[in-house]
């Protein structure tokens, strides 16, 4: 059996003559946590969509388990555990955290013997006791979605996810738009997935939030792949450096020194 769950070969993407992913080797072992790193316009969301069967590959490999794939759609993704959360989440805001939870999985039971109708009681026990496993505490499985923070938006996405029994964890710049005690409960939710064996790809521009929880790093620009780094063999300066252009960085901040603004 392969030592990766998920492998991506000399991957490349283009939609008309622009090529959005070119060359991409990315390789995700079982049980760590992968660094997606990239600012804005590096191919990352294009990279994310191949990986849940939203796009095909028109060079390359994509393997799950040592066998390739090539997903039709998201849900043939998620059948082979490959679970992505978007940054809008997929969640109903004017829907109960027991609903959304369960949203097309829910528990039921017959009234009159016949008629099946969602176990209501049923749904919210089981979310509560899932959410607390993962150290998230709801006053109320009844309480409306819209009435929680960002951050428990976020890790109630996340729960659910691995809840159905998700064996990779995409997670889609799950700190963007978070506070700092906010984004701290997202990688604790991160850590906690990983101590359950679970992989996780864990997307971002922010290398303050991926060097604490990451085991291996790759890095995108303009659609290829910088380079795949483990922990053990590069800082944090280091990989902010790469992120910045490294010497080109250092030239364009050379040839500003004393320009008045």
């Amino acid at each position: 059996m392969t030592d990766f769950i998920l492998q991506l070969e000399n991957v490349s993407k283009f939609f008309g003559p622009v090529i959005s992913l070119n060359g991409v080797t990315m390789r995700l072992a079982r049980g760590e946590v992968h660094c997606l790193l990239g600012d804005n316009g590096a191919g990352k969301s294009t990279l994310i969509k191949t990986l849940a069967g939203v796009h095909r590959p028109d060079k390359g490999e994509y393997l799950v388990e040592g066998e390739p794939v090539r997903f039709k759609s998201p849900r043939e993704a998620l059948d082979r555990g490959i679970a992505t959360v978007y940054q809008d989440l997929a969640l109903v805001p004017l829907m109960s955290v027991a609903r959304n939870f369960y949203m097309g999985r829910e528990p039921t039971r017959k009234v009159f013997g016949v008629l099946p109708v969602m176990d209501h009681w049923a749904a919210g026990e089981a979310a509560c006791a899932r959410l607390a496993e993962m150290g998230i505490r709801v006053r109320d499985a009844d309480q409306m979605v819209g009435t929680m923070s960002g951050g428990e938006k976020q890790c109630l996405a996340i729960a659910r996810a691995i809840h159905f029994g998700a064996k990779v964890l995409i997670l889609d710049e799950p700190t963007a738009a978070l506070g700092v005690k906010q984004s701290v409960n997202v990688l604790k939710l991160i850590n906690k997935a990983r101590e359950r064996g679970i992989s996780v790809i864990f997307i971002t521009h922010n290398v303050n939030h991926a060097y604490p929880v990451g085991d291996s790093f790759t890095l995108l620009n303009r659609g290829k792949s910088l380079g795949t780094f483990a922990k053990k063999d590069i800082g944090k300066d280091e990989v902010l450096d790469m992120m910045a252009g490294g010497a080109e960085m250092q030239k364009l901040m050379g040839e500003l020194e004393g320009v008045t603004i």
